[in-house]
C-alpha cells in the first residue's frame, strides 16, 4: 500500500501504484443479525471500514465475534431508536427483527424500531451526508393481488393484523425515507427483500426453511400450514448481500425489489428438504396462520436493467450449504 492518505468528507483514498481507492466508513445496523452479519463480512473483505450497531434484540453478537480485533471494525451495542452520533459514507440500516416470531413478540417495539429507528438513521444521513439504504420488504405487498410483485404495486394489506406491526412499519418507513429524498435531497436507497435464506438463520426463528431443517434434522414431521399451495420464492444470502450493494452504489433510490423469481410451493420446498434431510420424516399440516399470503414472487426486471443483478445460487446448492450449517449446530 502507498504511504499517500488523505482525508477529504470523512472517505479515505489510498493510492496503490496507478490505482486509486476509496475505504468507505460503513454503518450496519442490525449488524449482529442474519442478513446484517454476511453484508458486514463482504464489506469488510472488500477493504471497507465497518461500524456494526445492534442492541442484540433478535440477533447474535456470536455473529460478528469473528471480526473482533480487526482494526477495521467496531461494534457499538445500541438501540436504533435512540439517536446515534457517528461519522459515515453509508448506511446500511437493517435494524429491525424480520421474523414472525421476533416481530409478534413485541409488537410496539417492532413498529418503534421501523419508525424512529429510521428517522433517527435518515436524520444521521441528512447530516453526514452519507447514502442510507433501508432494508424493506417484501411484507409491504401484503397478501398481493397482483403476481408477480412489481415495484409499482401499492400492495394489499391488513393495517391492524397480527403482522402489521411489522408490514405497516416497514411501509412508513418507506414514506419516511422518501419525504427526506423529497424534502431535503437526501441519498436513499429502498430495497424491498423478499424471502432470504442461509448460514447463520436461527433455529427458532419461525421462518420456513428453518423450521423445516430443524425439524427434519431432529426427526420430527415437517409442519406444513394449509394445504402447502401458497408460494414463496427463496433467495440465498450471498445473493441478496451483492443485490444490496449494488443498489447501495447505484444512483437510484429504488424501491428495488431484491429477491430470486423461482416460484415453490411450500409443499414442494417441505418435500425437498425432507428429500435432503430425512427421507423417513412426514409431512403434516396445520391451519394457514392469520394474513399469510398466498403467493410472493418478485418482478425483478428493474434490478436486472439497472444494477445487473441477477442471483445466481439455485435453491438446492443453497440448502446444501444451509443444512450443513444447521446440522453443524444441531448434531
Amino acid at each position: 500500500m502507498g504511504d499517500h492518505k488523505e482525508q477529504d468528507n470523512y472517505k479515505i483514498v489510498f493510492n496503490e501504484g496507478n490505482v486509486q481507492r476509496d475505504i468507505n466508513r460503513v454503518l450496519v445496523t442490525g449488524g449482529c443479525g442474519f442478513i446484517g452479519s454476511h453484508l458486514t463480512e463482504r464489506l469488510l473483505r472488500e477493504g471497507n471500514d465497518v461500524i456494526v450497531v445492534d442492541n442484540c434484540f433478535s440477533g447474535n453478537k456470536s455473529n460478528i465475534s469473528q471480526h473482533f480485533g480487526n482494526p477495521r471494525f467496531e461494534f457499538i451495542r445500541h438501540d436504533v431508536t435512540e439517536p446515534l452520533l457517528v461519522e459515515v459514507d453509508q448506511i446500511y440500516h437493517l435494524a429491525c427483527p424480520a421474523s414472525p416470531v421476533f416481530y409478534q413478540n413485541n409488537g410496539i417495539k417492532t413498529i418503534k424500531t421501523s419508525m424512529l429507528g429510521t428517522l433517527n438513521m435518515l436524520g444521521l444521513a441528512k447530516r453526514t451526508g452519507a447514502v442510507m439504504l433501508m432494508a424493506s420488504t417484501s411484507e409491504i405487498y401484503g397478501d398481493p393481488d397482483v403476481h408477480p410483485q412489481t415495484e409499482s404495486y401499492w400492495g394489499n394489506v391488513n393495517p391492524i393484523g397480527i403482522r402489521s406491526c411489522y408490514d405497516e412499519g416497514k411501509r412508513i418507513a418507506e414514506t419516511l425515507c422518501f419525504e427526506y429524498y423529497r424534502q431535503n435531497r437526501t441519498k436513499i436507497r429502498v430495497a424491498r427483500i423478499f424471502n432470504t435464506y442461509g448460514p447463520r438463520m436461527l433455529e427458532n426463528d419461525g421462518r420456513v426453511i428453518s423450521n423445516f431443517i430443524v425439524q427434519a434434522l431432529r426427526k420430527k414431521p415437517l409442519t406444513v400450514y394449509g394445504d402447502g399451495s401458497q408460494t414463496r420464492s427463496f433467495c440465498y444470502v450471498d445473493d441478496c448481500v451483492d443485490g444490496l450493494i449494488r443498489l447501495m452504489n447505484s444512483s437510484d433510490p429504488g424501491p428495488m425489489n431484491i429477491g430470486n423469481p423461482v416460484e415453490y410451493t411450500i409443499l414442494q420446498l417441505a418435500e425437498t428438504i425432507q428429500k435432503m434431510v430425512n427421507p423417513t420424516s412426514k409431512v403434516t399440516f396445520k391451519p394457514l396462520p392469520s394474513d399469510d399470503p398466498r403467493k410472493r414472487k418478485p418482478d425483478i426486471s428493474k434490478a436486472r436493467k439497472i444494477l445487473n443483478w441477477d442471483p445466481t445460487i439455485s435453491l438446492e446448492a443453497g440448502l446444501k450449504l444451509t443444512i450443513a450449517d444447521f446440522r453443524s449446530r444441531i448434531e
